[in-house]
């Protein structure tokens, strides 16, 4: 399992964005990727349940990275999600994204959510397009931070754990 890149103000990952989630994503050994996220009362929806467009967020960028180990950028041309069952708040959720065929402007892939207990809660496809060499160079100026944070080891050691119940099944 390896860490990812973080950036300064992405809402997911941003390590400055004061709202943002500040999430550690993991490239696993078979190329998917994972995070860790426990929902507060701030990212509600109906009472005790978290909002699904914070869902929709945490599948899209999770799919979405899985191109980060071939170094390529691209952007969500389609994301279709599927709620299964409502995602409780105060409880750790874990997040999978995985490529299904990459192409040579695109790439297909899917994800899922699941609760603590294993619960896949909410499923998603995607298609993403990829970004010219001009535009990735553009970005990567723009952000001017794109790098491995320090280890959470705590974080680390719990997304391997949540990994490990959910391939036992």
């Amino acid at each position: 399992m390896k860490r990812q890149h973080n950036s300064r103000n992405c809402f997911l990952c941003g390590v400055d964005n004061p709202i943002g989630l500040k999430l550690a994503f993991y490239e696993l050994d078979d190329g998917r990727v994972a995070a860790r996220f426990t929902p507060g009362e701030e990212h509600q929806g109906y009472p005790g349940v978290m909002h699904g467009g914070i869902a929709c967020a945490l599948l899209d960028e999770t799919i979405g990275r899985t191109l980060e180990n071939l170094d390529i950028w691209a952007m969500t041309v389609d994301l279709n999600t599927r709620f299964l069952k409502p995602v409780p708040l105060n409880e750790p959720i874990t997040v999978i994204g995985e490529m299904v065929r990459l192409r040579s402007r695109t790439m297909e892939g899917k994800g899922e959510i699941r609760l603590e207990d294993g619960t896949v809660a909410v499923v998603a496809e995607a298609r993403y397009i990829r970004l010219t060499q001009e535009k990735m160079d553009e970005f990567r100026n723009e952000l001017s931070f794109w790098q491995i944070v320090e280890e959470d080891q705590q974080q680390e050691s719990e997304t391997q754990e949540a990994l490990r119940r959910i391939e036992s099944e």
